[in-house]
Parts: structure tokens; sequence; C-alpha cells
């Protein structure tokens, strides 16, 4: 770059845009930590009882007319301090987005859920993105949707992301625009999302000279695969909007191929939906994470699980496993008899 254009060399790159780059041997790690700490502090949670998961699954979130108004400005500073953190936390995405819609008048209960966000990021506070040096160089991508998930209209959640290999470089979570009277049509919907998101990483690669033709995009749902391969426009599609048909086009063009995931295996799912403790957000959160000094890092779309001595990280590894809650069990019951694992294939 020095050759082309006049610039002065200012060292390795630290901070970003209010996000932190930590540069290693094998791979960059992204963060937000001091961010965090900044709005903890600016909005007085730096003491509060943590949180296990940013909002809660027994209590949707409501217009809640009955409940007392809150203010208004201090509502919105927190949703956009939030916003901005999810920039590098796709693990408070779905939270923020569902906050979010009650930015107009905001109620006591509207409130609350956001200051459980806060009171989850008090607990986990150094979350961030690993990009792992040695991996492949793939494009994939995860559609799910929850169908009429949002209870004001009934709208269902398109949620998405896309991986180069390991590295998690793209996420959406977004409420449908339609109300679908189907699951196969809010899937389809979310899985032509995905495809436009796909199309558009493709066109950016191709300027740096990488062809990811034929992508593959994870669904799991069996009746949307059938509609997209489908080459008959039958009258059971008639009523989806046609715009959201292109995702076939791209298939006949091979441009993209889809294929079927379990649902419990589909990462996808954690941008449309509540997850508690017991079942999903641990889960989730394991297969998508590495620690690595202290530093837990959403890393890989398939179920991957690290145990690390505290001594040692330079021999870090991955390691894959066929279930993560059967690795998690088998960590706790290891931990509780004082064994001592530096690095461990669970069965």
């Amino acid at each position: 770059m020095k050759s082309r254009f006049q610039m002065s060399s200012m060292g390795e790159l630290t901070f970003f845009l209010g996000l932190q780059v930590k540069q290693k041997e094998d791979g960059i790690f992204i963060s937000q930590d001091k961010y965090v700490a900044e709005i903890l502090k600016k909005f007085d949670f730096a003491n509060v009882k943590t949180a296990s998961t940013p909002i809660e699954t027994q209590k949707p979130l409501v217009k809640d007319e009955e409940a007392s108004d809150v203010d208004v400005h201090l509502y919105r500073s927190m949703i956009g301090s939030l916003m901005y953190l999810t920039a590098s936390r796709p693990d408070i995405m779905f939270a923020v987005c569902a906050c979010s819609r009650f930015q107009v008048t905001p109620k006591t209960s509207h409130l609350s859920a956001v200051k459980r966000i806060f009171r989850y990021l008090k607990g986990k506070p150094k979350l961030g993105l690993w990009y792992p040096r040695v991996s492949s160089f793939d494009l994939e991508s995860y559609s799910d949707s929850d169908y009429a998930g949002a209870n004001l209209d009934r709208k269902s959640t398109t949620g998405g992301c896309q991986f180069l290999g390991r590295r998690l470089i793209s996420w959406q979570c977004k409420k449908q625009t339609i109300v679908a009277t189907s699951t196969t049509e809010a899937e389809y919907v979310a899985a032509a999302s995905c495809c436009g998101q796909v199309l558009w990483i493709q066109n950016q690669m191709l300027d740096y000279g990488f062809n990811f033709m034929n992508t593959k995009i994870y669904i799991d749902n069996e009746s949307t695969i059938c509609i997209v391969k489908n080459p008959v426009y039958h009258s059971k599609t008639k009523h989806i909007a046609i715009r959201h048909h292109f995702i076939r086009d791209a298939y006949e063009k091979k441009l993209i191929q889809v294929l079927k995931i379990h649902t419990d295996d589909n990462v996808a799912d954690l941008l449309t939906k509540a997850f508690d403790v017991s079942r999903g957000l641990i889960e989730f959160r394991e297969s998508l994470r590495r620690v690595t000094d202290g530093t837990e890092a959403l890393l890989i779309p398939t179920l991957f699980i690290l145990w690390l001595d505290k001594v040692s990280t330079d021999s870090a590894k991955l390691v894959p496993l066929g279930k993560v809650c059967t690795a998690l069990e088998t960590l706790k019951k290891n931990t509780a008899k004082g064994t001592k694992c530096k690095l461990k294939r669970f069965p």
C-alpha cells in the first residue's frame, strides 16, 4: 500500500472505531470489552447482579399499555449503545432487536428487558470474535426463522449467519415484513434473505479474486428446500411474494446450494428466539467459543468445544464433538472430580 498511496505506518492495528484487535500468531481476535465496561459505567450497571441470559423466555415483550412510561431519551440511548455492541456480540443480537421495537413509547417492562441485557454483559464482558489463521476458506451460510415470533403483529423473525471456514463474518436478525401463513413460508422468506446476503458477499469477494460459486446454505426445513429445488411454480407457492423467489434463480444458476441441517445444529437459531440456560444458549455459546488468555471468543459454525489448561494456551486445538451437551456434562464431571485436563476429546 505504501507504494501506491502516501501514508505513514502507525504500527500494528490494535484499536479501530471502538473495536479492539488482538493479532496473534494463530489468528485475530476482535472484541469490545473496553466499550462494555464504558457503557456499564455510563448507565450505572458496574455493580449489579449478573444475568445468565440476555432475554427472558417466559415473558415475551408486548406493548404493555397499562405499565408506566419511562424516559424515552434514556431508553433510546441504552438501545443505541447496545446496537453498536452487536458489531462483535451476535449473542445479544436478538435481545437488542426485540427491545429496539419499543423505542417510541417504552414502558417499565421494556426498560427491565434492556437492563437484563446489561446485567448479562456484566457477567460476560469479554466475548468477541475469533478469526483463526489456519482454516478453510469456503463460504457457507445458515438460515432459520421463528414462525410468528413477534407477539405484536405475529410476524416471523429472520435469522442468518455467514462463515468463511470457521470465521463468522456476517449475521442478521430482522423481523419479516410479511405475515407468514405457514412455517414453510417463514423459512422460505428467511432463506431468500440469507441468499441475498450470500450473493452480496460473493460479489464482494470477486474483487479480491475469490469465486464462491455453489455456496452452501444450511436450512432446517425440508419443505423450504423442496420449494427452492422445484422448478415448477405450482399453486402452493403463489401466495409467497415474487420478490422472494429469486433464490430459485440463484439455485438454478448454481450460485448456491441448499442443504438440510438438524435444528439443534443450526446456529442461526440463536438469532431468532430467546433461549434459557437449560436449553440452547449455553450449547450454542459453547459451540461458538474459544477461550484464550481469559478472553472468550465466538467462533465456529459446527459443534465444537475447547477445553484449555489455565497454564498454557499455546497448544490450543479444536475438538469436534457430536453433541455439545454431552461434552459439557463430561466436563462438569471431570471438574467435580478434580481431574486436570489440558486438552481432551469427550465421547
